[in-house]
């Protein structure tokens, strides 16, 4: 059986780096956080002086709405591997909608029923903030893990906490992955 896992936290809680070493130890596909590569192109497309702009007002609603589209394709797409980790899926951005504008396209809204991962891990805010470029709440990360606990059981999917750093993250979360084989 395929599976498509969603890998979601707050930021700076290690979903890219266990998206990686989930995809290697189990011979899967990782499909990257494309939140980010968004985002990262265009801050480069807008050079302020340093210092002068927060990374989210580089961004808009429309913005937000085109990375949602984007995860829909990424998650409808056929599998080609038994597992297929998503570092970030459509719950995180429907939160960073709610967050950052107070309100969620009603066209995203009926897609989630119908467009969501088998399973999902949720990444505990437990490892320092490191701060880059792209994140923007170091100080919401608890307030964020509560809402996608919520957000995974309003949807009924399965999911699994993963805590602890380095080999013990890791191992948390490959022993909640071998639980679904």
């Amino acid at each position: 059986m395929k599976m498509k896992i969603g890998i979601l936290g707050a930021e700076s809680t290690g979903k890219s780096t266990l998206a990686l070493q989930l995809a290697d130890y189990f011979g899967g596909v990782c499909i990257p956080e494309y939140a980010r590569e968004y985002v990262e192109a265009k801050l480069r497309l807008v050079s302020p002086p340093q210092g002068s702009e927060r990374v989210g007002e580089v961004y808009t609603f429309i913005d937000v709405e085109n990375i949602a589209r984007r995860q829909i394709k990424q998650l409808s797409d056929l599998l080609i591997a038994q597992f297929t980790f998503f570092d970030t899926e459509l719950i995180v951005t429907k939160v960073w909608f709610m967050v950052k504008y107070g309100k969620v396209p009603e066209w995203l809204l009926e897609t989630m029923n119908n467009v969501k991962p088998d399973f999902c891990l949720l990444c505990l805010p437990d490892l320092p903030f490191v701060a880059d470029p792209v994140r923007e709440n170091p100080n919401l990360r608890e307030e964020l893990t509560d809402m996608y606990r919520r957000e995974l059981e309003y949807y009924c999917i399965p999911y699994a906490t993963v805590s602890g750093s380095g080999s013990d993250r890791l191992r948390s979360a490959i022993e909640a992955v071998m639980k679904l084989r």
